[in-house]
């Protein structure tokens, strides 16, 4: 999934997890350059490989991007 910006709604939306070129996205980061991080454990949130997919943790990206993991309202 790519966008240009991320509006915090739209990484909610995202429900629980989220694959490595998507949070890429969300932080500005690349797709090769995401997988390197996750590869070398440099990735600036938290990342679970199963297999030969990286998984990461929406709440890590909204935390990353200063956001909270529920809308306050």
């Amino acid at each position: 999934m790519s966008k240009e910006v991320w509006s915090v709604d739209d990484v909610r939306a995202l429900g629980a997890t989220t694959d490595i070129v998507t949070a890429g996205s969300v932080l500005g980061i690349g797709r090769t350059t995401a997988y390197h991080l996750a590869r070398t454990g440099q990735f600036p949130v938290p990342v679970t490989r199963a297999g030969r997919r990286f998984i990461v943790g929406v709440p890590h990206l909204l935390h990353a991007i200063g956001a909270t993991a529920t809308p306050t309202g």
